[in-house]
């Protein structure tokens, strides 16, 4: 994926940065139904996404009420889409609905502190990772990650973190998100990362 392609689907990637601002604003109970109502919405359009059969014949019906220019900009999404989106992702479970389930899980089952540092570091670290690996990535690994990469992470997660859980636990979920997020952890990294993160930073948190 070129670093064009890649800036565009971090930029997209990086709205999961609403849900520690709508913790912080809104509180546990009103980010859990937000979070909620956010995959209930994913996994009811992810047919659509994959099965293009579906899409098309959904075009096609709205080619009948709708005007040209609206048809137009549906293109220009559509290929928006496909354009950020990773080969392996085509035909399998989108990486949004994987985040929205972890998200979820952590901020109900870990303290605020935690599950703001896990899902920020989750969001930004990968963000950061990507950019910096794919721009001044000269340290290749055999899985194509690179060190400076996995640096950029590392050092991301002591910068969000630290400040609400202090140096020894941010160094801890620093670590435990750097390994998830170089070895793309199962189901999915943008799964794995958040929960890697926090239950280190929970087990080393005083």
């Amino acid at each position: 994926m070129s670093i064009k392609r890649e800036l565009k689907r971090k930029a997209l990637h990086l709205t999961g940065l609403m849900i520690p601002v709508f913790y912080v604003l809104f509180g546990k109970t009103y980010t859990l139904t937000f979070i909620g109502l956010s995959f209930a919405v994913f996994v009811a359009l992810e047919p659509f996404r994959v099965i293009e059969e579906w899409r098309d014949s959904i075009k096609r019906r709205l080619g009948i009420y709708a005007p040209p220019e609206v048809m137009e900009r549906i293109e220009r999404l559509e290929v928006h889409i496909n354009d950020i989106t990773r080969e392996h992702e085509r035909n399998r479970v989108a990486a949004h609905i994987y985040f929205a389930a972890a998200s979820f899980i952590v901020v109900y089952f870990f303290p605020e502190n935690v599950a703001i540092g896990a899902i920020a570091l989750a969001t930004l670290g990968d963000a950061l990772a990507a950019i910096i690996g794919k721009t001044f990535g000269r340290h290749r690994f055999s899985n194509g990650k690179s060190v400076e990469g996995s640096l950029a992470y590392f050092f991301t997660g002591m910068v969000i973190l630290t400040p609400l859980v202090g140096p020894f636990p941010a160094l801890i979920g620093s670590l435990a998100g750097t390994i998830a997020e170089f070895y793309n952890l199962p189901p999915d990294d943008n799964f794995s990362n958040q929960l890697a993160v926090a239950l280190a930073v929970y087990l080393f948190h005083p």
